[in-house]
């Protein structure tokens, strides 16, 4: 892994709406930067942090770093309804929790040192999941699409239109894709969305608009419910850091 200044790089992954990421925790003889927790995103993470394999399920609320001095961490964040075809398990099991992938797939000990010896651990990362994807079934493709119009903006009932799903069914199949039901992830994603602007140095009440939020107070109440704090504390940490970092990045417990 190039990275050695605790800075976050990302990369696109073969694997469709996926993401390769890298990251070195600074060593500890280097002034820390400020704690930058990790945010919900709609997405779940397999990770790898020094030799150790992991997954990051959905999360409903910020989880604070705890780096190792000089650890080094690699991963493929998978897009909302992706991952659990391929991990074999329910996402609403994993919500809010890191667990080892031991406890998800028998035969870990191979895989763990097959990343831990490769060049590149997130490359590696991908080619496993590269290859249990093509054994398994494929995401559902209806869950997909509403993680897509939630993305998009657009609302609950017009996801569930599009879909041609029923409230109930919808929230079923939602929990099993993603973690939580639609209306959950409407919310995260529409916080993805300000932040992104905020990020850009849109003024918070432009951000509040642009994302679907009804005002700058709404916008300010979702991003101390989700991410734990202030508009302005996220803006002043966000101006400290090239690009946020994703789910599950650094937490292990």
């Amino acid at each position: 892994m190039a990275a050695d200044d605790g800075r976050y790089h990302e990369r696109p992954s073969r694997l469709p709406g996926a993401v390769l990421w890298q990251r070195r925790a600074t060593p500890a003889s280097t002034p820390r930067a400020s704690a930058y927790p990790v945010l919900p995103d709609g997405c779940m993470d397999l990770l790898w942090i020094d030799g150790e394999l992991l997954v990051a399920g959905p999360d409903t609320h910020a989880h604070d770093t705890t780096d190792r001095p000089g650890a080094h961490f690699a991963g493929l964040r998978l897009p909302p309804g992706a991952a659990p075809a391929l991990l074999g398990v329910p996402a609403h099991e994993l919500r809010d929790r890191r667990v080892a992938l031991s406890q998800l797939w028998p035969r870990t000990r191979v895989l763990t040192e097959q990343v831990t010896n490769a060049p590149d651990p997130a490359r590696a990362l991908e080619g496993l999941a590269l290859r249990r994807a093509a054994d398994t079934t494929p995401p559902d493709p209806l869950m997909r699409a509403v993680a897509a119009e939630l993305a998009a903006g657009r609302t609950v009932a017009g996801a569930a239109e599009t879909v041609g799903l029923g409230a109930r069914q919808l929230h079923r199949r939602s929990l099993s894709a993603f973690g939580y039901g639609p209306k959950t992830l409407a919310r995260v994603l529409r916080l993805q969305r300000a932040l992104a602007l905020v990020r850009e140095g849109t003024p918070f009440a432009a951000a509040a608009y642009a994302s679907g939020c009804a005002d700058q107070a709404h916008l300010a109440r979702e991003t101390r419910e989700l991410a734990g704090m202030t508009l302005s504390a996220y803006a002043s940490l966000a101006a400290k850091r090239e690009t946020p970092q994703p789910s599950g990045s650094s937490t292990t417990a």
